[in-house]
């Protein structure tokens, strides 16, 4: 009798699992926790699932030359110790014929040991560990053409404009096998099953939808005929896995294109596809590979479970098959309560185990206030995508580091006294790491507010998950015995009546007046920067006449934010940027959420000019000209003119410091400006360092 953790053999455990027609609630021997649903166990394909938390398929962009790597071991075996039941891979080259480099090869011989590895550091934590099989076809979301794009028909990628061919009879048979065999080679592995990923508008959702196969062939036309290669796919993995396999589908719920596949084209697919029963569960991914790409990824600007209504409608297409529910479940109590109303029998997290892999012990244990969670920014998605380094989480500055998990720092046999003058993320997080490894830690913070400038990035659209990460740090903070000094503005002197041994400065940065705007006008605050306008404007809630002008050199989030803000405040909004585009350095799914609101909310945007400062500010226009043409226009009725510009290091502190002795480690945009990827990493290291 094969056993798992405790005394209770792995049969008797499986009989003890709910049925799909058997309340959680009511399951044999639940234990005792501060979420009793989440913790029920379940089973799929006879394997035990010791609760209800799935990881699901992230890409960790740690794979390297086609190989597992110790990198990409290390981040499934975290999630497994912090507590999921079941982890989903990020998507694997399942055949020869869709081999990258940036995917792991199923079908290589010379990955069957490491295979065996990945699976076996993830299965001993009495985990499931299940391998994605996906194929993006024609799709493309870099820069550049796919050159090697295939597709169901000659169609062009909405996003890349790649032109692929249409993939013969005789390749997707390929496919089907060569799927087949690798799903076995798993198996054979120790991997608990597969996911077929079948939305986001990859190749087998480019097979289902008819925006994008015009196929006449057994491939194309009818329902029956498009669900066709994923059907095939799943009975040849079956027949050559068995029935203690598992096989999931994540099917497409509402791909927001016309034509294309919406919930009722969805509950006909879902329904043709668990018809057979072969499938042991269910996923929705909502959005497709062009326009409405933003929408697998659902940010911070949305609601809170926004597809669970959706979802809850598709699963009864597939009344017998368990479903998991996806999209933004970020806190226990959502989780738990998606359960109560049986509205899914498993909660896939993915961003949310990113931040903290500890996320399922930390619920069960009613520890809610020390889960780092996800805020929603999608930075994961930019790091893999745009910079196309390792996954990495603006919350987490310890992705796949061997403890990861749950990680506190271990005492240091050598304390100092330690000053960090900024209470914002980077200098939060160098206190909050340096205290609890023993050091005496003082923060100066020159607002009465943790947080910096995160704080009043919360009180804007799409802001209020930013608190999240300076909550988490003020918590640790205090565990630590950090000494805050809030509403102080330090100075070297103040700062050396402290004996310090170490001062991290993280005072961060300022915005940089823009060449065409006079000394005058800073100096005067009649111009203020965006930072400066909207702390001024933040207690303001009355509709004010005019027009509200931002000159754009930053092309951030956070700029975005403040123009939304602004838009209720004011009767206009206008941006003017000297670039051809906006929100350039923001990765695509973000991007596409910016240029949608601002469309939406008739937010003016113009580009490849600048103001011109004259005589007509003031009788309140605004004049501004064409960067090539020269040719000058004028905007009438201002109200506010602000700028975000690129921002110079606030370290005027640094070179007295060091000359008076002491060690100085800037961190944050007191270091190099930058975003809250950096801040959280900066600060993380600071801590570490000191605590050497």
């Amino acid at each position: 009798m094969e056993k798992r953790r405790g005394n209770s053999s792995y049969q008797s455990r499986l009989n003890q699992m709910p049925s799909l027609e058997t309340p959680a609630s009511q399951a044999a021997g639940s234990p005792v926790t501060a979420v009793p649903l989440l913790e029920t166990p379940f089973s799929l394909a006879g394997k035990y699932l010791r609760n209800r938390i799935a990881h699901a398929s992230m890409t960790t962009l740690t794979a390297r030359d086609g190989q597992v790597t110790p990198a990409l071991i290390q981040y499934h075996a975290n999630r497994a110790r912090g507590g999921a039941a079941m982890i989903i891979t990020e998507p694997l080259a399942m055949s020869a014929m869709q081999a990258v480099p940036a995917k792991v090869h199923v079908f290589d011989n010379r990955n069957t040991d490491d295979l065996k590895r990945w699976a076996s550091a993830v299965e001993e934590h009495d985990c499931r560990l299940l391998g994605q099989i996906q194929h993006p076809g024609r799709a493309r979301h870099e820069a550049g053409r796919h050159l090697n794009a295939v597709a169901p028909s000659v169609l062009p990628d909405d996003l890349s404009w790649s032109a692929p061919r249409a993939l013969s009879i005789a390749e997707i048979e390929r496919y089907v096998g060569d799927f087949a065999d690798s799903a076995r080679r798993l198996q054979q592995c120790g991997f608990s099953g597969v996911e077929l990923s079948c939305g986001h508008g990859h190749l087998f959702h480019q097979f289902m939808s008819p925006y994008s196969n015009h196929r006449q062939d057994q491939y194309g036309g009818s329902w029956e005929n498009r669900t066709r290669f994923v059907a095939e796919i799943v009975a040849a993995i079956r027949a050559v896995c068995g029935r203690d396999f598992i096989i999931g589908l994540k099917l497409p719920g509402d791909d927001g294109m016309p034509q294309s596949i919406g919930p009722a084209e969805a509950m006909i697919i879902t329904s043709l596809l668990t018809a057979s029963r072969q499938a042991d569960y269910i996923a929705f991914a909502q959005g497709t590979h062009s326009r409405t790409l933003e929408m697998h990824v659902p940010d911070r600007y949305g609601p809170r479970l926004p597809y669970l209504q959706l979802t809850t409608q598709l699963r009864h297409a597939a009344p017998h098959t368990p479903h998991m529910a996806l999209g933004r479940i970020t806190d226990p109590a959502e989780a738990e309560g998606i359960l109560a109303r049986g509205e899914a029998e498993l909660i896939g997290l993915g961003r949310a185990l990113l931040v903290d892999p500890a996320w399922p012990i930390k619920a069960a244990a009613g520890r809610s206030n020390d889960i780092r969670y996800c805020v929603s920014c999608n930075t994961c998605w930019d790091t893999i995508i745009t910079r196309h380094a390792p996954v990495a989480c603006v919350n987490n500055p310890r992705v796949c580091d061997p403890d990861e998990v749950d990680f506190w720092p271990a005492p240091t046999s050598a304390p100092r006294s330690v000053v960090v003058v900024g209470a914002g993320i980077a200098g939060m997080e160098a206190a909050w790491v340096a205290a609890a490894r023993g050091h005496k830690v003082t923060v100066f913070g020159q607002s009465a507010h943790i947080g910096g400038k995160a704080w009043l990035r919360s009180h804007f659209p799409g802001g209020e998950e930013v608190s999240s990460i300076y909550d988490y740090q003020t918590v640790c903070a205090q565990r630590a015995g950090v000494r805050f000094e809030l509403g102080v503005q330090a100075d070297v002197p103040g700062i050396l009546a402290l004996s310090p041994d170490a001062v991290v400065l993280a005072t961060g940065g300022t915005m940089m007046p823009p060449a065409w705007l006079p000394t005058d006008a800073v100096e005067s605050g009649m111009v203020p920067d965006l930072r400066q306008a909207m702390g001024a404007l933040l207690d303001i809630t009355a509709r004010q006449p005019g027009t509200a002008v931002i000159f754009d050199m930053d092309h951030g989030e956070g700029t975005y934010a403040a123009a939304e803000r602004l838009h209720a405040l004011f009767e206009r909004v206008v941006i003017i940027t000297p670039r051809n585009s906006i929100a350039d350095d923001m990765s695509l799914v973000t991007r596409q959420g910016v240029h949608r609101r601002l469309a939406q909310k008739g937010i003016d945007v113009i580009f490849l000019c600048e103001p011109m400062w004259n005589e007509l500010i003031e009788g309140g226009e605004l004049a501004y000209r064409h960067l090539y043409t020269g040719e000058v226009f004028r905007i009438a009725n201002l109200s506010l003119l602000t700028y975000s510009t690129p921002r110079a290091r606030n370290d005027e502190m640094l070179a007295e410091l060091e000359e008076a002795g002491v060690e100085v480690i800037p961190v944050g945009d007191c270091l190099s400006p930058r975003d809250l990827l950096a801040a959280t990493a900066d600060g993380h290291r600071a801590g570490m360092r000191l605590a050497a």
